[in-house]
């Protein structure tokens, strides 16, 4: 399911203060597809799910799933649309008094599905978790991504069109949020879904999402491929998680991640897409012109999609129309070039 959404406003009173959490914000996101949406405590990612989702009703604007508006739906139209949608959270939301099975059985009963189809369904999706061994587990037993997947296996019974995922790794330990990630990936393609993360955690975005859009006070302040993005980061607020992200050195326990063995210095970040991580475009650089170069990090970074994104931040000194020789050099041979003037 295709979902577009055009100039949304969302303005509450807090405090007797106006705030405005959304701020004319458009997006169109892909059908089957994982697609991200990060920013920071405050951006409003959190208001723009509960508006996508029909959970609120926006001041102004359109929300459209598949080319149909559904913002404006009767009240009867908006409880079928909601048994379409399946939504996960940080905190579970489970039922404490039921089994791992009858919380997955739950959203069932509520629309009436029969007895022995929920039996069988609750069966298919405990397996598809990976926890057909804790049906009759109360829920105070299971670890937090035991939960979160059974969390995940009752947002999927009424076998919804779109899943959205609200900071759903947030409480997790790293590992725990790797795997919960790779599941999601995984139900994604056997289900032909379309998923929406709502998430702070760029390593999210890296894991799991094709898509992505930057919302910083409000607004999306950049949108594309996560490949792009990281490749190419337009925003400070994009550049800033990369960098948070690149302190998170070997954060995935497989000798990726990016190195930074010197605070100091840094005066340019190169990015390397694809083939072009394995290119010997440093040394070649170094031959060709009279310049002293100092590596202060880096490291390659793989995406959900497999594409390889490498990152080197280093400095350059020389003469400056050497340095601007090699700058042009390096550019030439599709590496992309940032200033970031000092340490990231």
């Amino acid at each position: 399911m295709e979902i577009k959404i055009e100039n949304l406003y969302r303005t509450y009173l807090q405090n007797e203060t106006k705030v405005e959490a959304c701020k004319g914000i458009s997006l169109k996101i892909p059908s089957n597809k994982i697609y991200g949406i990060i920013g920071k405590s405050g951006a409003g990612k959190s208001t723009l799910v509960r508006l996508i989702s029909l959970l609120e009703k926006c001041d102004s604007g359109e929300v459209y799933f598949d080319d149909k508006r559904v913002d404006n739906l009767s009240k009867k139209d908006l409880i079928d649309q909601h048994r379409r949608m399946g939504m996960i959270f940080q905190n579970f939301n489970l039922l404490s008094s039921r089994t791992a099975a009858k919380n997955i059985a739950y959203p069932m009963e509520i629309c009436g599905v029969p007895k022995a189809k929920i039996n069988e369904r609750v069966k298919e999706l405990l397996d598809l978790v990976g926890l057909s061994d804790r049906a009759d587990a109360p829920i105070s037993t299971l670890s937090g991504g035991q939960k979160q997947r059974i969390a995940i296996a009752r947002a999927l019974a009424n076998k919804p069109d779109v899943l959205f995922c609200d900071e759903a790794t947030s409480a997790l330990d790293p590992q725990t949020t790797r795997s919960i990630l790779e599941l999601i990936r995984n139900i994604q393609k056997k289900m032909n879904l379309t998923v929406v993360m709502i998430t702070h955690q760029m390593e999210v975005v890296r894991d799991a999402c094709d898509e992505v859009a930057v919302l910083n006070n409000g607004e999306v302040v950049e949108i594309g491929k996560v490949s792009d993005v990281f490749a190419n980061p337009k925003s400070e607020v994009t550049k800033d998680f990369l960098n948070h992200l690149s302190s998170n050195a070997s954060e995935k326990n497989n000798g990726e991640g990016i190195v930074r063995w010197s605070k100091a210095g840094g005066e340019y970040t190169l990015h390397f897409v694809g083939d072009k991580t394995g290119s010997p475009v440093i040394s070649s650089v170094c031959k060709k012109f009279d310049i002293e170069l100092n590596i202060r990090a880096g490291g390659i970074e793989t995406l959900s999609d497999n594409q390889k994104v490498g990152t080197m931040i280093i400095d350059i000194d020389g003469e400056a129309s050497e340095v601007e020789k090699a700058l042009d050099y390096i550019k030439s041979q599709g590496v992309n070039v940032e200033i970031t003037g000092g340490s990231r």
